[in-house]
Parts: C-alpha cells; structure tokens; sequence
C-alpha cells in the first residue's frame, strides 16, 4: 500500500518544470491584464500570489501603463519592498511617485542597507531629500554616508550589516555572540576578522566555525589571505577582484584601511549583468532602459548617435565622390563596391566586440595588445583570401571582366586586413586615453571600414581598370 506521506515528499522535492523557472508565461500577464480590466483585485491577487518579487517586477514592467498603476494599488496593503529594487528607472520612478513619499520611506526602511542605498540613489534628487527626511535618523545617516561615494563604486555597492569578530575571540564566544546579537544581517557567509584598529586581517566561513570545536581561537581558523576592497573602487574592478579569486565575500575598507562593509556575491552577480548590459548597450548607441521610456525620450537619446553616423556616412561618401568620373565609365562597380564595404564593417565588429570585452574583463591588456593584433590580422588576412577567391569569381562572372574579379578580390583582402587591425586597435586605444571603448569604437570603425573599402576599391579600379 502506497504510503500518502512518501507520495508527499516527493511531490515537494520534485524538480520544477523548466518553464515555471523561467520567468513568467504569456498566459499568465494576459490573464493578469483581463483580471485588471475587470476590475477583479482577488483574481489578480491570486494569480500573482506564488510570484517572487523579481518576477513580479517584470510583470509590472510588461502591462501598460494603466494597468501598472491599477496594479500597484491592488498590492499597496502588502507591498514587498524587494520589488522595487528590480525594477528599471523608469518604472521604478513611476511607481515610487505612485506610492507617495511615506510608503516608500517604510518600503526603503525594511530593506537591506545596499538595497535601500541602491533604490534611494536612483530616486530624482527632490524625491531623495523628501525620502530621507522622512526614515529613521539611523538609516539616513547610514544612507547619507553611501550617497557620498562615488557613484557604481564599492561603497555604493556595499551593505553595511556585516560580522566582524576580533581575532583572539574562541569559536564559542563567537558562536554565541551571533545567536544573542539583534542587529546582525539577514543572510550572510563568512565572518570578517579585525584587529583593534578595526582592520580586516583575516576571514572565516561560517562553515569553518560551524566545525570547529568551542575552545579552537577564531585567529587558528581564519584565511588571512584576504582582498580588501577600497570604498572608492569602480563597481566593474570589483567584480573582477571577486571573479578572479573566486570570493563569496569581500571586505570594504576606507582610506584608513578600517572595515566599513561587505560586499556579497549576490551583488556581484547584478553588477556582471548590469556592466555587461551597459556594454550591449553602448555599443548599439542607446542607453540603458530604452525600452521603458517614452517615445520623445527615446528619439532624443537616439538622435545624437543617429547624428554622429550621419558625419560617418557623408565623410564614406567624400571618398565615393572623388571617384565619380571612375563610376561614369565603370558603372558596375557602384553595383559591388557595397559588399567590400558591407564585408569589412561586420569582420570589423566582430573583432570589435571580442575586443572590448576582454577589455572589460581584463584579458586584453597592453601586455598582449601586440599578439591580439598580429592575431587579428592574421585571421582578416585567411578570411580575406577566402573570400577573394569566392567574391573575385562572382564579380568575373557577373560582369564579364576578369580586371574587376581581380580589382574585387584584391580589395577584399585589403579590406578585411584592415577591418581586423583597426577593430582590436580602436577600443585599446581608447581604453589608453580613458574613454569607454564601449562608447565610441563602433562608430569611430564604421567610418574607418567605409572609407578604406571604398577608397581601396575605387582606387584600385581607376589604377587598373582606366
């Protein structure tokens, strides 16, 4: 006979299916969005009710602006604070203004402390003043102090609840001093040890303590081989220290070297996205949360960059110009010289993309600048010649001329050479001279890439062909 308990258990401990782990379904926001235009608050309650708070985010970020705010009416009575800390800006604004300054001074209040740092440092600054004015004296002190760092730093990042213990503490006093301490963060991994200056010198797991017995001192225990992390340090230098020592936990010191917070590795799992989002998005020329914002919004941020490719795409047309008698005679070649120019963009950021990112993540340096250059060239040069052979016969074939097969397949060597070099050399240069590489490489490539396949192919064409 079945027993209806075991029956249970494994229901419990039964993976998920692997569409419940990946946000939410289609069927569900419609449902939502039905439920709200009927004005059904306990259908909508019980739909959203097994959601956690991230995807509860995403679900008021996909309805329409309406129904957001219908939304977050419904949720007022038992607003989860966690959710406003994985919205965009955008949303996050238009629900912050929603709930009024007094909600969102009680919904920052139960959050972490890098939580409500994170949140209140988003808020425009006559909202801020309003919020911190209306916390507890504690937590604005402690808000006002991470406001002061720079911002995407690693005192913005950083929690100021931490366990730090001296280091001729016994694991028993410190077993017991974390089970009768009130104010000691929610979760947490490794405890810090500090001498009585209160520096970091060394770093215990929880796990080490747990197994230790009572009379063994913290200080026979702990790793002294520790990182610690300058207050000031950019966000994206953090993450790096933590991915390449593989750390759970990281110290945060000040000026003086005193211990002042932590930074956990949830943390650092937001700033490798959110860097590598910032990235995408430079590269593209939009910015972060264009998706959230409004049209007008969206077509001014969008218009500088549009502006910017413009110049590139008069200076590529300068260069076609001064070949204009060269095309009056040779008519075919304004029918191929795009798929040079068209070939060498793409070689370009494809080497541009590779690049940039490892500059990011610190495995291009000018350490080895010179072997990813001679790299890159090397592999424009294979796919130059590859390309030569298939394009120059295609260009022979279509216009009847082995001249122009010959003219096509030279430039596309030429073309994808120099769309290699110039595609690992622009974001090390500008990585050099301290400028986001992310910012301006593609452009600054796309003008490159136009203007020598065209000049080499339409030069070679009036040298050979006239």
């Amino acid at each position: 006979m079945a027993d209806p308990a075991a029956d249970t258990a494994d229901l419990a401990t039964a993976p998920a299916n692997a569409e419940e782990l990946l946000g939410l379904s289609p069927e569900l926001v419609l449902n939502v969005s039905q439920a709200l235009d009927d004005d059904h608050p306990f259908e909508v309650q019980q739909l959203i009710e097994p959601l956690h708070c991230a995807e509860l985010a995403d679900l008021i970020q996909l309805l329409r602006p309406e129904r957001r705010a219908k939304l977050v009416e419904y949720l007022r009575p038992r607003f989860d604070p966690e959710m406003l800390t994985e919205l965009e800006d955008t949303i996050r604004d238009e629900v912050a203004a929603q709930l009024g300054t007094a909600a969102l001074a009680r919904a920052i209040a139960k959050l972490e402390s890098d939580d409500a740092l994170l949140l209140i440092s988003t808020l425009e600054e006559g909202k801020q003043r309003q919020v911190l004015h209306a916390i507890p004296e504690a937590l604005r002190n402690l808000l006002e102090e991470g406001l002061s760092f720079p911002e995407d730093s690693a005192g913005r990042l950083m929690q100021r609840d931490f366990v730090a213990v001296p280091a001729f503490w016994t694991v028993g006093e410190t077993i017991d001093f974390m089970r009768e301490s009130d104010d000691l963060p929610t979760d947490f991994y490794d405890i810090f040890v500090v001498d009585p200056r209160h520096r970091a010198i060394g770093i215990v797991a929880l796990s080490h303590v747990l197994r230790s017995k009572r009379p063994v001192r913290i200080s026979d225990i702990m790793d002294a081989e520790i990182f610690p992390i300058p207050a000031t340090m950019d966000q994206e230098d953090v993450a790096w220290v933590v991915k390449q020592h593989d750390l759970v936990s990281a110290p945060v010191v000040d000026d003086a070297g005193r211990l002042i917070g932590a930074i956990t590795i949830d943390d650092i799992v937001d700033v490798i996205h959110e860097e590598a989002e910032e990235d995408i998005m430079r590269l593209g020329g939009v910015r972060e949360g264009d998706l959230y914002s409004a049209v007008v919004d969206t077509s001014r941020s969008r218009f500088s960059w549009l502006a910017v490719n413009l110049l590139t795409a008069i200076s590529a047309s300068i260069v076609i110009g001064f070949f204009e008698g060269t095309l009056q005679q040779v008519v075919i070649l304004a029918v191929l010289m795009p798929i040079v120019a068209s070939m060498g963009g793409n070689a370009g950021t494809q080497t541009m993309t590779v690049a940039v990112r490892a500059i990011a993540t610190k495995e291009l340096t000018s350490s080895n600048a010179l072997r990813v250059l001679s790299k890159e060239v090397l592999v424009g040069l294979i796919n130059g010649l590859l390309f030569a052979v298939l394009i120059g016969a295609v260009a022979w074939f279509w216009s009847g001329s082995p001249g122009i097969g010959a003219v096509m397949a030279a430039s596309m060597v030429i073309t994808l050479v120099a769309a290699g070099f110039a595609g690992a050399l622009i974001p090390l240069f500008l990585a050099r001279i301290g400028v986001d590489p992310a910012i301006g490489s593609a452009v600054i490539l796309t003008t490159i890439t136009d203007v020598v396949a065209f000049a080499v192919f339409l030069g070679l064409a009036a040298w050979f062909l006239l």
